[in-house]
């Protein structure tokens, strides 16, 4: 029997782990991070490109990521969740944006309530009757979530100051026997039409509210008075359906609080992690273009002729370089993941800053590479790599920390101590 042709018997290419050393990792976070994997690799990506040519929702994997028991990821423990602390997290939304990054922003949102409502909340300073109101009204949350299967979003954006921090929130809830009444509209809001509960950021109507006056609110969406509107066809990131909502004198009662009233000024001040959970996703696409850009490298992109192209010097010099980037990026992303906790340190929030910006810059700057290295069959929309720039895109321009609101208070932060004052300059 002839012998097996040495290039012929050496094995394909196995992608790094999205954490890189996996050995460093618990044995919680390597099951749940597998479990995303197979998710992602058998189902999620194999749907991604009818999800991102129609603008639909994957309702599909949201029922894979409900059996898979990952709907309640971040629901403690105690509360019949699998209890994943922010590291966790961060990292299995990373390998989910790995196979589609729509469905790991939307998922996010997702998430979001759970978190908010949970570790975070349990890190704050509250009375002990608001602790005891609080667990008693989680529970109903958390409940729909184990039991029932529900998912739930977070609304953010209304198209002025208030999400990035600036101002109070425009959407208005008024206190009244039982409960509030909502009104007001958010913008590019993720699983519109497709949550069961929209978790809603609105101020508590009252005069002379402020920051202060902000309240979480779990909106079911068949309340009366809830309207999805708008088209949805944009750049990037179609498979979130961020269409509009509109709330017009929706009634919701008490248990609709996932937080108790001004509790969440208090979470944003001392836990700004939170607002840099969409960087995972684009930590995932950076993961996918460096993985593509291999794999075409070396003939092994399923579906296409198995054509080496390696051995080109220029080829080489750009993997090299897209690799540096990578890892530059993974080791701020895994940094700002363990660096999460209530009331972080100026050096710790700068940080944070600097690791949100990079990775949503350098998750485009990857994908601009390997479309540029790859050569035009990268364009073509039957191979992920248009998608995935295109999606890569959208990472700067989120809320509440888009690029250049991470630089512009980043520069702050540097240059500025707490309390410090410009003098005066005269004229």
């Amino acid at each position: 029997m002839a012998a097996v042709p040495a290039e012929t018997a050496v094995p394909a290419n196995v992608p790094s782990h999205i954490a890189g050393n996996a050995a460093t990792l618990t044995p919680l976070q390597r099951e749940l991070i597998g479990r995303a994997a197979e998710l992602g690799r058998t189902r999620f990506a194999p749907r991604a490109a009818r999800h991102d040519r129609e603008a639909s929702f994957p309702f599909d994997n949201y029922r894979d990521l409900r059996d898979a028991g990952l709907l309640a990821i971040c629901v403690p423990k105690s509360y019949g969740g699998l209890g994943a602390d922010f590291a966790t997290y961060v990292m299995v939304a990373a390998e989910i944006g790995r196979w589609c990054g729509s469905t790991a922003l939307s998922y996010n949102m997702h998430v979001c309530s759970c978190m908010w409502s949970g570790f975070i909340a349990d890190a704050l300073d509250m009375t002990p009757a608001q602790r005891a109101d609080h667990e008693r009204i989680r529970a109903i949350h958390y409940a729909r979530i184990v039991d029932e299967g529900k998912v739930y979003s977070q609304p953010f954006s209304e198209g002025g100051a208030a999400a990035a921090g600036k101002a109070p929130w425009g959407t208005l809830a008024a206190r009244v026997d039982g409960g509030y009444v909502v009104n007001g509209k958010k913008i590019f809001a993720s699983l519109a039409g497709a949550a069961d509960y929209y978790g809603v950021l609105c101020t508590l109507d009252r005069p002379g509210a402020t920051q202060r006056d902000s309240l979480y609110l779990a909106v079911p969406a068949d309340a009366k008075g809830v309207t999805v509107t708008g088209e949805w066809d944009p750049l990037g990131m179609r498979g979130t359906v961020s269409r509009t909502l509109l709330f017009d004198d929706v009634f919701v009662p008490d248990e609709a609080r996932l937080m108790p009233e001004g509790l969440y000024f208090q979470a944003a001040s001392r836990y700004p992690h939170m607002f840099a959970t969409l960087s995972p996703t684009y930590m995932g696409i950076a993961q996918a273009a460096y993985d593509f850009t291999v794999q075409y490298l070396r003939g092994e992109v399923p579906g296409t002729p198995p054509v080496k192209r390696r051995m080109y010097p220029t080829k080489q010099v750009a993997v090299a370089e897209m690799r540096i980037k990578l890892e530059q990026t993974r080791a701020l992303f895994l940094q700002n993941a363990r660096d999460a906790r209530v009331d972080p340190d100026k050096d710790t929030r700068m940080r944070l800053l600097a690791a949100h910006y990079t990775i949503m810059e350098n998750a485009n700057d990857l994908c601009r590479l390997a479309i540029r290295t790859c050569g035009g069959q990268s364009m073509l929309k039957s191979l992920p790599l248009e998608r995935l720039y295109r999606d890569s895109r959208c990472g700067s321009l989120m809320l509440p920390w888009t690029a250049e609101l991470c630089i512009d208070r980043l520069g702050r932060e540097c240059l500025y101590e707490g309390g410090e004052r410009d003098e005066a300059i005269e004229a």
